[in-house]
C-alpha cells in the first residue's frame, strides 16, 4: 500500500487499483498534482481489505486483473458503499464490457491510453455528482447561519449583514422576491439584537382593511366606536421594547404610509378614541418584493417614508441564483416532513437534481417547500427521475430558449403551465407563483383577452 497526499486541505480521497505498476504510478502522480489524496493497490483482494477500514470518495479500477476482476470490485463497492463513485479503466474496450461496467455501477468507462486531461475531466465529473448527492442529503445548519438554510456566497453575504444589523437599532429594509425568506431574516436580526427578550410583531401591510388601519396599528380606547367594549392595544404597543416587522410595505396604501411616517418620525402613537400620546420604543424592520424607488418615481410610495425605512438594506437573492442551496433546502424539507409523518425516504436521480438546480423557481423557497411536500406524498419511498418532475419545471429552465419572446409572453406561458400542473386550482397556482389570488386573477384577465 502506498499513500500520496499533499498540503492542500482537499478532503476527496481516491483509491486507484491496477496490476500494472507504471500505469498506477502515472495516475497517482497526475491525481496528486491535482491536489487529491491518493491511495493505490495492485490487487482487488487488497483493495477490498483497504475499503473495509478506510473511507474513500472515488474508486478508479482497471478491468482485467489477476484473480478477481475490476467488475467484481465494482459490484462489491455498490453492495457495501453507497456513498462512493466509480471509474472503470481498461485497455481492452468492448461493447459488452462497457455494458457490464454500467450495469455494475461504474459512472465512467475510460479507455487506455488516456490523457491527463481526460483522466482529470472524468474525475471532476464524478466528484461533482458525488458532491451534489451529498449536498442533497445534508441537513446540518452551519454555525453562523442563524437557523437559515444556505451556504451560497449570496447567503453568506446576507448572514454577514444580519450580524451587522443585529448590532444596531437603525430601521432596516429587506428587499427580495416573494418566498425568499424575508421574515426569517427579520426574526434572525431581532433574535440576535438587544431587543431579543421583547416581542417580535409581524404585520402584513396588505391584510389591513382601510377602515381598520388606525385601530389595528395603534389600538383603540373603550367606547371609541360601536363594538369597542374594551381598550385594546395595537401592533405598535404590542411590540413595545422589541421589533415590529412591516411585511410587504411596498403594497401598503398611501393612507397607511402616511400614518406609518408619523410614527417613524415621532415614535409616538395615539389610540383611536383617546387623546393620550404614548411613546413607543420599537425598532422598525420592513420588507418588500417591490422596487420601491420605482414606486416612488410613480408617486405610489412616499419618498420620505422610503428614506426613513431604508437606513439599512439587505437584498435577498432569488433561489435560482443561489446554486447549491437548492439541494440543502430540498433535503431539509424532506427531513422535516419525515419527522411528522410515516413517509419513507425518497431519492433523486442525478438528472432530476440537475433539473431542479436549473429550474427558475419563481416562487423561491416557498415554492420549493410546497413542491417537496407534494412530491413526498406522490412518490413515497421511490427514486425521483427527471421524467417524474412536472412538465413546467422541465420547460422553465434558466438559460433556456425563448429569447425572442417578450417578458409578458414568457410569463403568460408559465402561468398556463402552472395552472395545468395543478389541475386549474388558482389557490394552488398562486401559492407556487408566490403571488396572491387577486394578482393571479388580474394576470389571467390579461391572458384570456
Amino acid at each position: 500500500m502506498t499513500i500520496t497526499s499533499n498540503t492542500n486541505k482537499t478532503t476527496y480521497k481516491i483509491l486507484v487499483v491496477d496490476d500494472c505498476k507504471p500505469i498506477l504510478e502515472v495516475i497517482q502522480e497526475n491525481l496528486r498534482n491535482a491536489s487529491y489524496i491518493v491511495f493505490t493497490e495492485s490487487e482487488v483482494e487488497k483493495a477490498i481489505e483497504f475499503l473495509a477500514e478506510n473511507k474513500v470518495d472515488l474508486l478508479i479500477t482497471d478491468l482485467r486483473m489477476p484473480n478477481l476482476s475490476g467488475l467484481e470490485l465494482i459490484k462489491h463497492v455498490r453492495e457495501n458503499f453507497s456513498d462512493m463513485e466509480v471509474i472503470l479503466i481498461t485497455g481492452y474496450p468492448s461493447i459488452q464490457s462497457a455494458i457490464s461496467a454500467v450495469k455494475e455501477g461504474a459512472e465512467v468507462y475510460l479507455v487506455k491510453p488516456f490523457s491527463t486531461d481526460e483522466l482529470l475531466s472524468s474525475v471532476n465529473l464524478v466528484l461533482e455528482k458525488l458532491e451534489r448527492r451529498r449536498r442533497a442529503h445534508n441537513i446540518e445548519i452551519p454555525a453562523g447561519s442563524y437557523g437559515i438554510i444556505g451556504e451560497s456566497d449570496a447567503m453568506k453575504k446576507v448572514f454577514k449583514l444580519i450580524r451587522k444589523a443585529s448590532e444596531t437599532d437603525l430601521n432596516l429594509l429587506i428587499s427580495g422576491e416573494s418566498g425568499t425568506g424575508k421574515e426569517l431574516i427579520a426574526r434572525a436580526i431581532h433574535n440576535n439584537s438587544r431587543r431579543r427578550s421583547a416581542p417580535f410583531v409581524p404585520v402584513n401591510c396588505t391584510a389591513i382593511p382601510e377602515n381598520l388601519i388606525e385601530s389595528e396599528l395603534f389600538g383603540y380606547a373603550k367606547g371609541a366606536f360601536t363594538g369597542a367594549g374594551e381598550t385594546r392595544e395595537g401592533f405598535f404597543q404590542l411590540a413595545e421594547g422589541g421589533s415590529i416587522f412591516l411585511d410587504e410595505i411596498g403594497d401598503a396604501s398611501l393612507a397607511l404610509q402616511c400614518r406609518l411616517l408619523r410614527v417613524l418620525q415621532s415614535k409616538e402613537v395615539v389610540m383611536v378614541g383617546s387623546n393620550r400620546v404614548q411613546n413607543v420604543d420599537i425598532r422598525i424592520l420592513a420588507a418588500t418584493h417591490q422596487n420601491l424607488p420605482n414606486l416612488v418615481s410613480k408617486g405610489l410610495f412616499r419618498e420620505d417614508l422610503y428614506y426613513r425605512l431604508n437606513v439599512l438594506e439587505i437584498k435577498v437573492q432569488p433561489l435560482r441564483e443561489r446554486g447549491e442551496d437548492i439541494f440543502l433546502l430540498l433535503n431539509f424539507f424532506l427531513a422535516r416532513l419525515k419527522k411528522g409523518s410515516n413517509l419513507s425516504s425518497i431519492n433523486f436521480s442525478d438528472e432530476a437534481l440537475q433539473t431542479l438546480k436549473r429550474y427558475n423557481w419563481p416562487g423561491n423557497v416557498r415554492e420549493l417547500e410546497n413542491f417537496i411536500q407534494r412530491l413526498a406524498f406522490l412518490y413515497d419511498g421511490e427514486e425521483i427521475k427527471s421524467s417524474s418532475l412536472p412538465v413546467h419545471m422541465k420547460s422553465m429552465i434558466s438559460g433556456g430558449t425563448g429569447l425572442n419572446k417578450t417578458l409578458a409572453e414568457v410569463e403568460d406561458e408559465y402561468i398556463k403551465k402552472i395552472l395545468d400542473s395543478v389541475s386549474g386550482s388558482k389557490t394552488h397556482a398562486a401559492r407556487i407563483l408566490g403571488i396572491d389570488r387577486k394578482t393571479l386573477r388580474e394576470k389571467l384577465k390579461r391572458i384570456l383577452k
